[in-house]
């Protein structure tokens, strides 16, 4: 069974996905768009990500629940 989600906001998302590799490519309006070698995907900025917002970038980045708590 996977760990419970975090409430995290869009900017500690961001800073954990750049410390992963990814690089930030572009801002469009609250919206950041994010890539890492073929992966694309964009983190809104909002105080706080909505659950299935933030399990599909982590299924986008491939980080698991655990991997991200382990990064908080």
């Amino acid at each position: 069974m996977s760990a419970k989600l975090p409430v995290i906001s869009g900017k500690e998302m961001i800073k954990i996905l750049t410390k992963k590799g990814f690089v930030i490519k572009r801002q469009r309006g609250s919206h950041v768009i994010l890539q890492k070698d073929r992966v694309v995907f964009s983190v809104p900025l909002h105080k706080e990500l909505k659950k299935g917002t933030l399990r599909s970038i982590l299924n986008q980045a491939e980080i698991s629940t655990e991997n991200l708590e382990r990064s908080l």
